[in-house]
C-alpha cells in the first residue's frame, strides 16, 4: 500500500479534522447568533466558545484510546498533549488576552493626549475561559465516540 493510500485510510486523522473544523464553524455561528451579526474572523480566530484546541486534542486521545486501546502508551502520550494544550488555552493564553487588553486600553488613553502615540491594538481574544475549554473538550470526547460507532475507528 502507497503513502498515499495508508494517509486516505487514516480515519482518525479525518475524524479529529472533522472535529476541529466542526468546532469553528459551531464557534463562529453561535457568535452570529450571540451577536447578530456574521464576523467572519470568529469561525477561526483563537479564543471564544467552544475551544476548537480542546476539541481537536480530546478528538485525538479518544480515537486513539478507542482504535488502539487505552492502556497503549500512545494513549497517554495523547492525554499528555492534551492536558498541555487545554492548560496553554485556560492558562497562559488567557492571561496574555488580558495583558493585551489592558496594555490596549493604555495605548488608548496615551493617544487621546497625543495622536501621534496611537498604535496597532494588541489581540484581546487569545485564550478561553475554563467552561470554553471544558466544552471544547466535551465536544472531541463525544465526536469521537459517534465516529466510533457510525463508522468504527
Amino acid at each position: 500500500m502507497s503513502y498515499l493510500e495508508q494517509f486516505l485510510n487514516n480515519t482518525v486523522f479525518f475524524v479529529v479534522l472533522f472535529a476541529w473544523i466542526f468546532s469553528c464553524v459551531l464557534k463562529g455561528f453561535l457568535v452570529w447568533i450571540r451577536d447578530k451579526k456574521l464576523d467572519m474572523t470568529r469561525f477561526m480566530g483563537s479564543g471564544g466558545m467552544p475551544s476548537s484546541h480542546s476539541t481537536l486534542v480530546t478528538c485525538l486521545a479518544t480515537c486513539v484510546g478507542i482504535k488502539d486501546g487505552f492502556d497503549n502508551p500512545m494513549f497517554v502520550v495523547c492525554c499528555a498533549f492534551a492536558l498541555v494544550v487545554m492548560y496553554d488555552a485556560s492558562g497562559v493564553r488567557r492571561a496574555a488576552g488580558q495583558q493585551a487588553k489592558t496594555i490596549n486600553m493604555i495605548v488608548d488613553v496615551l493617544s487621546e493626549k497625543d495622536p501621534m502615540e496611537k498604535q496597532n491594538r494588541l489581540k484581546e481574544l487569545l485564550g478561553h475561559t475554563p467552561l470554553e475549554v471544558f466544552a471544547g473538550a466535551t465536544l472531541g470526547i463525544l465526536i469521537a465516540v459517534l465516529a466510533s460507532v457510525t463508522i468504527g475507528l
